[in-house]
């Protein structure tokens, strides 16, 4: 299991690997252009470039795309929906571009004009945005939420519902499992049963398709639904439960990144720290 952090790149994407690799990033994660905008100008292709050379020169692991949180791919306003696939399918090809192994992104709320068919809906765009982004070896990854409100995409059943109704985009699209979004959602990610029963149900419903996981404790408690990141060890998961995640064999494979709050270089150093220290204390690799 390797660790990195979400990493900013408002000095440029090559500082952004010297920032990763100083503080002990083994793989990272970036946005490719503001989280709160729906357009950007396109990437240079020189920028993308002078980024894969940097991270193979530091040898830097995979590197991952976040999405703007404006997407969604359940919204009733078909305006929204299509400006929704639109962004998705820009985003998959700067992340081809900056030679990512997976976009990450939220799926959005349920469809309330007919909520049962949400998931297909979603399933829709994300094929819509698969076709038209060129992407090739970059992967899809569907986030995991909260379960607050009218989100969609809490666990397994609806995250596998969408994977399951996929068509272009099948074989390309993948789970990001968020710890403190499952741990606000229900599942009491401090203790090792319910570990065991979370990875069982992605079992069951598809087959294991978690790709990445973003390790950020919780502030709150099981089952909230609050989102508030916690430093590994100081939330309601606690030290406890992200050794049974460095310990799951299901999972040792997957690379990890922190979302944290807090000061660089400080909040990267210490998290990405105590998570390795749990992964050597497992004799994990």
């Amino acid at each position: 299991m390797i660790f990195g952090a979400h990493v900013g790149v408002s000095g440029g994407y090559v500082a952004a690997v010297d920032y990763a690799v100083s503080v002990g990033c083994e793989c990272m994660q970036v946005f490719a252009k503001s989280p709160r905008q729906w357009n950007a100008k396109p990437l240079d292709e020189a920028v993308a470039r002078a980024f894969k050379d940097r991270r193979a020169e530091a040898g830097m692991g995979p590197v991952f795309v976040h999405t703007a949180y404006l997407i969604n791919l359940g919204s009733d306003n078909d305006t929204l929906w299509e400006k929704s696939w639109l962004a998705l399918a820009d985003e998959l090809a700067r992340g081809e571009l900056l030679g990512a192994a997976g976009v990450v992104t939220h799926v959005g709320t349920t469809y309330k004009r007919a909520p049962e068919q949400t998931a297909a809906r979603i399933a829709r765009g994300a094929d819509l945005a698969w076709a038209a982004s060129g992407a090739n070896e970059t992967r899809l990854l569907l986030e995991n939420t909260a379960a607050a409100g009218t989100t969609f995409g809490n666990g397994p059943d609806e995250l596998g519902a969408i994977l399951g109704l996929l068509d272009v985009a099948a074989g390309h699209v993948g789970v990001c499992l968020d710890t403190c979004h499952a741990h606000a959602a229900g599942w009491d990610l401090s203790t090792g049963a319910a570990w065991d029963d979370l990875l069982g149900e992605f079992e069951t419903c598809c087959g294991m398709p978690i790709e990445l996981i973003h390790a950020n404790d919780c502030a709150f408690g099981s089952g909230e639904h609050k989102d508030r990141h916690a430093w590994i060890g100081d939330g309601t998961i606690g030290l406890a439960g992200f050794s049974h995640m460095v310990s799951d064999e299901r999972l040792r494979l997957v690379p990890v990144i922190t979302e944290m709050p807090g000061e660089v270089p400080v909040k990267d150093e210490e998290n990405l720290r105590r998570l390795k220290s749990l992964r050597d204390g497992a004799g994990g690799s």
